[in-house]
């Protein structure tokens, strides 16, 4: 069981000779592949106006998942033939450092069951049985993998595997990251599929709802088609509220909740759903602010968490550099070689001198840096407004570069954006 990635790379590390691949071949990130195709258009004097390294990563990138290598590509002006010939340099430069991107796990993995009709008739052997879910996700390059991994065309002789494929063509939304949802017509095509069970009946909400839901998806365009359907009665009506932003939401939340509890319903009844975290702080705000409890599930009040904290001790030690708390919490992040062992040494010099850690760091030690830094912030954000304060602090502080090299830091990142919103709130309440 795992995702397409996932299982390519335990394919290569398997079969890496015959891929092509060094046995300790590391993967690239996203950032890592972004910092991979900036030094190579350094190297090769690339003028970054005319080819954004992003941009740059993006044709690789999208090329590579419709299964093309740079020798695949029409090049029909000057602007594709420039990027397929960085495109070629990108491999040959990952080749060199023994390196693969994301997309490039997949794509080798299906060129290596391609040319190599043993293996490929191995794994059909091995994988009778091949379950897909979140079919409509899936993109060009991974169906033409499935597709191989089953015995597409069945060979004359019989064999092959049985792939059963579970998706929803109505709620594909990830075109921009290269999904493609006709796979599935393709699939049901392709494989002559006799029988396509359409899981029609819905547990999870009122007739009303599920109305409301065919009559916007029937406006889809080359849909497989279905009829939403419950047993569980029509329920309440819906209503549509507008909001002209995220704080008018928030309190137009906090008014219903209000509401709903002047009838009689308890609080500990009521749920408010959200997308991503980042959310919950205006939310959060809103009901703060007319007086309603409440409690976070899956996860840390917004201000709680890591990474809000961290923004806050920056603006907490250039507002009071004698603030200790705040210079634990952060005098090593994001980290600057400052240990554990320099920190008791701040803490034995601030005792014996009765002054903050901030004065106890000498110039010459490894601290020196972070006191500059926190000095230099005191006097670049001292007549700006509080949110442009924020936001200067949470770049300069190095906190968002810091969060954009996590694998799983885009959370983050979405998070410190809130700090300012909250800032930029505060003020025009104030006014």
């Amino acid at each position: 069981v795992g995702t397409f990635h996932g299982l390519c790379n335990r394919m290569l590390r398997a079969h890496h000779q015959e891929a092509g691949l060094p046995r300790e071949f590391q993967i690239l990130d996203t950032q890592d592949q972004l910092a991979a195709v900036k030094r190579l258009a350094r190297s090769m004097n690339v003028d970054e106006d005319r080819f954004p390294p992003r941009e740059l990563q993006y044709f690789i990138n999208s090329r590579k998942e419709e299964g093309q290598r740079a020798g695949d590509i029409h090049a029909p002006d000057d602007v594709t033939r420039r990027q397929v010939e960085l495109y070629a340099a990108y491999d040959e430069q990952c080749r060199r450092e023994g390196v693969v991107d994301f997309p490039e796990l997949l794509l080798r993995s299906y060129e290596l069951l391609l040319r190599n009709e043993p293996l490929r008739e191995h794994y059909r052997a091995r994988f009778r049985h091949i379950l897909v879910d979140e079919f409509q996700d899936t993109n060009r390059l991974q169906y033409r993998w499935l597709k191989l991994m089953a015995g597409h065309p069945r060979p004359p002789q019989g064999g092959g595997s049985f792939l059963f494929a579970v998706g929803d063509d109505d709620q594909s939304i990830y075109a921009f990251r290269g999904a493609n949802v006709g796979n599935m017509a393709d699939f049901e095509r392709d494989f002559k599929v006799k029988n396509v069970v359409r899981l029609e009946q819905n547990y999870r909400s009122h007739g009303n709802i599920l109305d409301a839901a065919n009559a916007l998806i029937s406006n889809n365009r080359n849909r497989l088609g279905k009829n939403l359907w419950t047993s569980a009665g029509e329920g309440d009506p819906l209503r549509v509220f507008e909001g002209e932003s995220d704080a008018d939401e928030a309190r137009f939340i906090a008014e219903e909740v209000r509401a709903l509890s002047r009838d009689g319903m308890r609080l500990v009844d009521m749920a408010v759903l959200y997308r991503s975290n980042a959310q919950s702080r205006v939310l959060e705000h809103a009901l703060f602010g007319a007086a309603i409890p409440y409690r976070v599930y899956g996860g840390l009040r917004f201000f709680e968490r890591a990474e809000v904290k961290h923004a806050l001790a920056y603006l907490r030690l250039i507002a009071n550099p004698a603030d200790d708390n705040s210079f634990l919490r952060v005098a090593n992040f994001p980290p600057r070689g400052i240990g554990a062992r320099s920190m008791e040494q701040l803490q034995d010099i601030g005792k014996q001198r009765a002054v903050s850690l901030f004065e106890s760091v000498d110039p010459k030690s490894k601290g020196a840096g972070f006191k500059k830094l926190i000095e230099d912030l005191q006097i670049e954000t001292k007549d700006l407004p509080l949110p442009e304060v924020v936001e200067h602090v949470i770049h300069r502080s190095g906190l968002i570069e810091h969060f954009k090299n996590e694998r799983e830091g885009a959370d983050r990142v979405e998070n410190l954006e809130e700090p300012v919103n909250a800032a930029a709130s505060f003020t025009q309440e104030g006014r």
